[in-house]
Formats: structure tokens, C-alpha cells, sequence
């Protein structure tokens, strides 16, 4: 359940419900079926039965089978992942949810809410990232009705409340976080996908509050820079990717140098002055860093002449 303080720490701001949802007084709909069906019948039977000799038997028939058809008329089907909104006047009087045949008020108007989850797919939405760069985003949201009250008296529209507030949140969080991390520690829409989602669901559960919904699970579907920047972007990515490999392979490199430099001096193969030693560091280097396959010169003379 998310609390006001969660609201407040994620700057959302809304109105406390007017209404929520209790449980409906009713009964087991099976003996007021009978019941309704006998006084129904009798009451027809009676009223044919009296003819006009009797009046007033005919008055108590159709009385009886008026009170007949009033209780029928409480009688009301629940089917599993559903529930009915009762009114009694325009006043909320209960909510049932109870599978089954059940009887209530029959004087009740009934509205019929899904209590399934369900499933909400948003749409590509074109926004600003952090840093100002165009990004594409959508989402999938799984929710489901959690108070019936709120749902049917605090919004016009429970299901087109939980859309409008879904890409709401969306946009908020896609302005708040970067695409990419350009420094350590910075949290990104890419590379922290967890904990976006979660930061996601947390705040579409706060904004779908008001309607007595429950966010069930949230996750991003889609996530791309624009076309227009795509190919800059992904010539940067590459460029930082090409970066990355090119200091890893400098640092296996002058690794292998110093392995080979210790081993020609432990072993005494040969004896390197400052300036022969120079000359093999750079050459090696050239051999081990270069990204195209290197050209054996054989060097006929000494490094001196």
C-alpha cells in the first residue's frame, strides 16, 4: 500500500478519497430464489384463484406476488475476478464480492467492476532524456482494481485514469535520468533498467492511488534514442567502445613488455643498454598494439651504424 509519505517524496500530490470500499450486507441468493419463486406463484394462483367473488383475495394475490418479484429482484450473479457496486439512492451502500448467486437490497442499482488483472501497453513516447537528448520509451503495466469504490466514485474513468497517469510517469522518470551514464556512479535509463522500473511502478502506484488501483509490475518495452540523433549517438558509443578496448589492449601490452624485458634479464640471453632496451619497448608496443598485422624488417646492420 503506498503511504502518503511515498507521495511526497516522489512530488505527487493527490486528494484524500471520499469514499471506500466495505463489504455489502447480502445473503445466499438460493433461499430467496425459492422463496420469491413461491410468493410470485402464490400470489398469481391466489389473485387467478379469488376470481370476482372474492376482491379481496385477489388484492392479497397481487400483494403477494408484487412481494414475490421485489425479492427476485435482489437477486444478483458474481462471477470469480468481478465484483458489483451497489447504490442505494445515489448513496454508495457496499460493494459485493462473494462468487455466486447472492441476494441484496433489491432496491440497490447495481455497477459491475473487473477485478482482474489486467495488462497496459503504452505507447512509443517521444520525450527529453536528462541531458536534453530525444529518446523513445514505452511501457508495460500490469494493474489491477484493488478498492471498487474508489474506482467508481473518486474518477470519471478508472481505465483511462490508469492510461493518462501511466505515461505521465513515464515521461517524468524519462526526464529524470540520463540514456546512457557518461559518469561513474550515475544512475541511467540503460544501464540500470531495475532500478528504473522500480522508481516506474512506485510512482504510477502513487499516482493511480486515487482511483483504488494496485501496480501489480511495471517494465520498460522500448528505449532507443530518436532517429534523428541515432546515428550520432551510436557513432559516440562505438567511439567510447573502440577507447575502452584500445586501453585494455595498452595496458596487456605494456605488461607483456615487462614480462619480456625480466625474463631476457633473468635468463641473461642478452644485455640491453637504456637505449636498445627503448628500441625494443617501442617496437614491441608496435607489434602488440597495432590493429593490422605488422612487417618483419631483418636488420642487417647494429642500432648504432
Amino acid at each position: 500500500m503506498t503511504t502518503t509519505n511515498d507521495a511526497a517524496a516522489l512530488g505527487v500530490r493527490m486528494p484524500d478519497p471520499a469514499v471506500r470500499e466495505r463489504t455489502a450486507v447480502g445473503t445466499n441468493g438460493f433461499l430467496a430464489l425459492l422463496g420469491g419463486l413461491v410468493l410470485l406463484i402464490g400470489g398469481i394462483v391466489l389473485a387467478i384463484s379469488a376470481g370476482d367473488t372474492t376482491p379481496w383475495l385477489t388484492v392479497v394475490g397481487v400483494i403477494v406476488a408484487i412481494a414475490g418479484f421485489i425479492l427476485l429482484r435482489g437477486l444478483i450473479t458474481i462471477a470469480p475476478g468481478e465484483a458489483k457496486v451497489l447504490q442505494f439512492f445515489g448513496r454508495y451502500d457496499g460493494t459485493v464480492r462473494t462468487a455466486g448467486l447472492r441476494w441484496i437490497n433489491p432496491f440497490t442499482s447495481r455497477s459491475k467492476v473487473s477485478t482482474r488483472i489486467r495488462n497496459h501497453e503504452s505507447d512509443v513516447l517521444k520525450v527529453n532524456d536528462f541531458d536534453g537528448n530525444p529518446i523513445e520509451i514505452a511501457a508495460v503495466v500490469v494493474w489491477q482494481v484493488e478498492d471498487t469504490a474508489r474506482a467508481v466514485f473518486e474518477v470519471d474513468s478508472f481505465v483511462a485514469f490508469v492510461h493518462t497517469q501511466t505515461e505521465t510517469a513515464i515521461r517524468h522518470i524519462a526526464t529524470s535520468y540520463p540514456y546512457d551514464d557518461h559518469t561513474d556512479g550515475q544512475m541511467s535509463l540503460r544501464g540500470n533498467a531495475d532500478e528504473i522500473t522500480e522508481k516506474l511502478s512506485a510512482e504510477i502506484a502513487v499516482r493511480v492511488q486515487a482511483a483504488g488501483v494496485k501496480i501489480v509490475e511495471s517494465r520498460l518495452t522500448h528505449l532507443a534514442y530518436s532517429p534523428e540523433i541515432a546515428g550520432a549517438m551510436l557513432q559516440r558509443q562505438q567511439a567510447g567502445a573502440v577507447i575502452a578496448a584500445r586501453s585494455r589492449i595498452v595496458e596487456g601490452a605494456v605488461g607483456m613488455v615487462e614480462m619480456a624485458l625480466a625474463k631476457l634479464s633473468e635468463r641473461e640471453i642478452v644485455e640491453l643498454d637504456e637505449e636498445r632496451k627503448a628500441a625494443m619497448v617501442s617496437n614491441l608496443l608496435v607489434v602488440l598494439c597495432s590493429d593490422r598485422a605488422t612487417q618483419p624488417v631483418v636488420n642487417t646492420g647494429s642500432l648504432y651504424h
